[in-house]
């Protein structure tokens, strides 16, 4: 009977709930907000928050830096734990990067100052294209 309450009535539920019931998001605003932002493709297709999910569907979510790949294998309408929440769908996520990587991306010396415009142009090279090519010359 608890199984039946959580699981849509209809086979079926909203996009930005069902992101937040399985925890891929920390609150359903935060879901919302990225439906609108055309973050959350359901299909491959952009979605608003009131789209609908069934089981079967592919749910791709640009979130916290990283893209989620889910396919939904059950649909709930309420928060659960972490352990079940595992079991409503399949994670074809890429492995998120090393930890080392993503922090060493911008460091600076301690007491280095504000970075120049220059330096912040370089940074940001660095986080878009993952290489950065020293300016020479002037």
């Amino acid at each position: 009977m608890a199984a039946a309450a959580q699981e849509g009535h209809a086979g079926s539920v909203r996009v930005d709930s069902w992101i937040w019931c399985v925890r891929l998001t920390k609150t359903r605003s935060l879901a919302a907000a990225a439906c609108r932002a055309g973050h959350v493709r359901v299909n491959g297709e952009r979605v608003k928050p009131a789209q609908s999910v069934k089981p079967g569907d592919e749910v791709r979510l640009h979130h916290a830096g990283r893209e989620r790949i889910v396919v939904v294998s059950k649909v709930l309408n309420k928060r659960v734990g972490a352990a079940i929440a595992a079991d409503c769908f399949v994670d074809n996520s890429p492995p998120p990067p090393p930890r080392e990587d993503v922090l060493a991306l911008g460091l600076r010396d301690r007491g280095a100052g504000r970075p120049t415009k220059r330096d912040r142009r370089d940074l940001e090279r660095l986080r878009l294209h993952g290489s950065a090519r020293p300016r020479t010359g002037g």
